[in-house]
């Protein structure tokens, strides 16, 4: 990793920290010249993890704003996500495992909509929509999600979730034990 790169990454908030549940507002014309420096940033964090969405709450900054890159071939096709919204989900149901960056090494099985259309504005402030299913579909709704304070765990039962967050805990405290 070079060191531009590495300077221009941003730590990635793991659960329980607070942030995570917090509703993210709408990005504002005033916004422009912060989303400008923080998408790069963003996506940089995000190949680094390596991940395939992040949305701008798991960095510490509450604005409705995501990136997505599936990476499908092992090419990639960013994608920024700017106030996005979700106009129509399909009445038919998905199941598939879903982790997240904040929730790192913890997997679960998530039923979502199984196709959605997202309304959004790309980086350049252009009005687009996407109809996605599959692996698309899911992260689209897991990152909005994140933009309304929702984390896939909340999407389980209180027990399933609470174990998830015990191991994590767990997993964080002996990390961090392993770097004194």
């Amino acid at each position: 990793m070079t060191r531009e790169i590495a300077d221009s990454l941003i730590p990635i908030l793991i659960a329980p920290n607070p942030i995570l549940k917090a509703r993210a507002r709408r990005v504002s014309a005033a916004d422009a010249d912060s989303v400008r420096d923080l998408v790069p940033r963003m996506f940089a964090s995000m190949y680094n993890a390596p991940g395939i969405g992040l949305a701008a709450p798991q960095v510490g900054i509450g604005l409705r704003l995501a990136v997505i890159d599936l990476q499908a071939d092992d090419k990639r096709d960013p994608v920024v996500l700017i106030n996005p919204e979700i106009v129509a989900r399909s009445p038919e149901l998905a199941t598939r495992e879903e982790g997240c960056l904040s929730i790192p090494g913890q997997y679960a099985d998530i039923t979502r909509p199984a196709r959605v259309r997202v309304r959004f504005e790309d980086a350049g402030g252009v009005r687009a929509e996407i109809e996605a299913e599959g692996l698309l579909a899911a992260c689209l709704q897991h990152e909005i999600d994140h933009l309304d304070g929702v984390l896939f765990i909340d999407h389980l039962s209180a027990l399933k979730r609470n174990m998830l967050m015990r191991k994590l805990a767990k997993e964080q405290r002996l990390k961090a034990e392993k770097a004194l």
